[in-house]
């Protein structure tokens, strides 16, 4: 899968920005056939970073977010001020 298309969009909402700073992880909306292994490699290819984990739900509105850990040698909020979250 391609991974501009797997990434739908960021998600910025107040507890994204929390997790972002406290526990080095940042939040997409993803496609909803991508997996696990997509995403990730999605994020490293897009921005350049390792993963550590990638959680996954399915929101009420029937969208798929993605939680992304990054390594800790990446930094979350680096990578959300370089897409513009912030």
């Amino acid at each position: 899968m391609d991974p501009y298309r797997v990434i739908v969009r960021p998600l910025v909402t107040e507890k994204a920005v929390s997790m972002i700073e406290r526990e080095n992880k940042l939040t997409f909306i993803v496609d909803r056939r991508a997996t696990r292994a997509d995403i990730k490699r999605a994020v490293e290819e897009m921005f350049e970073v390792k993963v550590e984990k990638v959680n996954v739900l399915l929101t009420m509105k029937g969208e798929k977010k993605a939680y992304v850990k990054l390594k800790p040698e990446y930094d979350a909020s680096e990578i959300a001020a370089r897409i513009g979250l912030f």
